[in-house]
C-alpha cells in the first residue's frame, strides 16, 4: 500500500545556464509529495498504517522546509533545477524515511519533476 503527503515552501533561484527568464533571480511557490509504500503495521502507535502521517510530517519539516523554505536554492545547490532539487530532497530523505518510493516537486500549478525509488541506484 502507498501513502502520500504535500508539503510546500517558498524558494528563490537562478539557473545560470538557462537562456529565457529562468537566468534571473526569480520565486516559486513549491509543493513537495511524498509517497511511502509498504504493508500495515502490525503493532505499536501506527498500528495499522503503512506510516504515521504525523511522523512524515515530522520528518520532512526537520530535513526539508526547515532547509528550503524562503531561501535562496543557489546557495545549496549550482544549478537549482527541478530535477535537482528533488533530487537534493530524496539524498535526505532516503535515510530517514523507510519506505521512501516516490517525490514529486511540483514548480509551479503545471510542472513538477519525479524521482522514483527505481530510478535511483
Amino acid at each position: 500500500m502507498q501513502i502520500r503527503k504535500q508539503f510546500r515552501f517558498e524558494a528563490a533561484h537562478v539557473l545560470p545556464y538557462h537562456l529565457g527568464k529562468c537566468a534571473n533571480v526569480h520565486g516559486h511557490s513549491y509543493r513537495l509529495d511524498v509517497t511511502i509504500a509498504g504493508p500495515l503495521q502490525a503493532d505499536g502507535p501506527a498500528r495499522g498504517m503503512v506510516e504515521d502521517f504525523e511522523r512524515i510530517g515530522d520528518v520532512v519539516e526537520r530535513e526539508i522546509i526547515a532547509q528550503l523554505d524562503h531561501r535562496s536554492l543557489n546557495d545549496l545547490m549550482e544549478n537549482p533545477t527541478c530535477e535537482a532539487i528533488v533530487a537534493w530532497v530524496w539524498e535526505r530523505l532516503r535515510p530517514v524515511l523507510p519506505g521512501l518510493t516516490e517525490l514529486v516537486l511540483w514548480e509551479t500549478p503545471t510542472s513538477c519533476a519525479i524521482l522514483h525509488a527505481s530510478d535511483v541506484p
